[in-house]
């Protein structure tokens, strides 16, 4: 019987998944039985599993489709409590829960802005989104946001506040540190060349790498820069065919998925954040612990969060091109103190994540069931 199971739809490359392997690895370091429950095992960061993790494949294309298999597997297994992560997983999770009538605990834990999310969504599930949440989540043991801006539209949304707890994402590790250190085989980052502006995230919509291109472009009038976006997405042909119009190729790469985008973000003059909306913006607080100065959008929700109002990094206005140049060039120009940013960077460590999830874990169970 595993203590903890963590479900998520699978392991592709982005924040959240990224967080649930770090607390699946933390809390098995610890001692705790944990099982990563997963609509289908697949992924880049399935092979970052630790091997004391148990891997559970549903073996499915969409979260919806293994409904019946995740009801089997808490019958089976019965763990004590059931994070999943992301709104579709999250109320799978309520609902199976009851299909299955199992004592496990539900701790549903929501990565983004869900009111953005369903404005920029696409489809009728988008639209949908908020009325379901509103529904399935307030029967959930406890709801983790991982931003006080995410839990601040939850409870517009009408979402209980009682229910509602911030808990960070583990987002700097020892690992990472490490990992950053690591050297990259690529020319753009050999001693005496222009300085690289980074961005890093998937290639879709919410990530507006639009603006961030356009900002470039024209910094690239007054500046010898070069701009690369590490990450992969539906966008790609869109962004490639932009970065032809704006005549920026010679000075743009677009490389996909790189397996460490810490030593990337490490070796980078500025880092920048150009989303239209967030959670908790994960690869921010990733720059800021590899000591690279940043640059992010004032989205909701996270940044200001993040950057306390601008202390740690400039904070720009969504869409807004020229605020964007100037933010990148007075970085390049005065960039924020290394140390100051790693130790900002510590409030988002696995350790105090960690800490704080076994308290809660811990709180939503009986005293013979808590994690400790």
């Amino acid at each position: 019987m595993s203590t903890l199971a963590i479900f998520a739809p699978n392991l592709h490359g982005g924040g959240a998944e990224r967080a649930m392997v770090n607390l699946a690895r933390g809390f098995s370091e610890q001692g705790v039985s944990v099982d990563l429950v997963l609509v289908r095992a697949e992924g880049a960061y399935l092979g970052q599993v630790p091997s004391n993790v148990r891997v559970v494949n549903l073996n499915h294309q969409r979260v919806l489709a293994s409904l019946f298999d995740l009801a089997r597997y808490l019958q089976r297994e019965r763990p004590q409590v059931l994070l999943s992560t992301l709104p579709e997983p999250g109320i799978a999770a309520v609902w199976t829960r009851f299909f299955a009538r199992v004592s496990t605990r539900i701790v549903v834990n929501v990565q983004n802005n869900t009111s953005q999310e369903t404005q920029n969504g696409v489809g009728l599930s988008a639209r949908l989104m908020p009325r379901l949440v509103r529904w399935f989540f307030p029967w959930a043991d406890a709801i983790v946001t991982v931003s006080k801006g995410v839990a601040d539209d939850l409870k517009q949304i009408g979402l209980p506040e009682s229910n509602i707890r911030v808990i960070h994402n583990p987002v700097v590790t020892p690992e990472l540190i490490v990992r950053s250190q690591e050297s990259i085989d690529h020319p753009w980052f050999a001693e005496g060349e222009p300085p690289v502006i980074i961005a890093v995230g998937r290639l879709t919509k919410q990530k507006d790498f639009p603006t961030l291109l356009k900002a470039f472009a024209q910094l690239r009038k007054v500046r010898n820069a070069r701009l690369m976006i590490l990450g992969e997405g539906e966008d790609r042909s869109t962004l490639e065919a932009l970065v032809q119009k704006l005549d920026i190729s010679d000075s743009v790469a677009l490389p996909g998925f790189v397996a460490n985008p810490f030593a990337y973000l490490a070796k980078s003059a500025v880092f920048v954040l150009s989303s239209l909306f967030e959670g908790l913006p994960t690869v921010l607080i990733e720059a800021m612990a590899v000591g690279t100065p940043v640059v992010a959008t004032d989205c909701k929700s996270g940044p200001m969060e993040i950057l306390e109002n601008g202390k740690y990094g400039k904070l720009t206005q969504v869409g807004n091109v020229d605020e964007l140049v100037s933010a990148i060039v007075e970085m390049l120009d005065r960039p924020t103190d290394t140390k100051m940013l790693q130790q900002r960077a510590k409030e988002y460590s696995l350790e105090k994540s960690l800490r704080d999830y076994a308290e809660l874990f811990a709180l939503a169970s009986s005293p013979s069931e808590s994690l400790s």
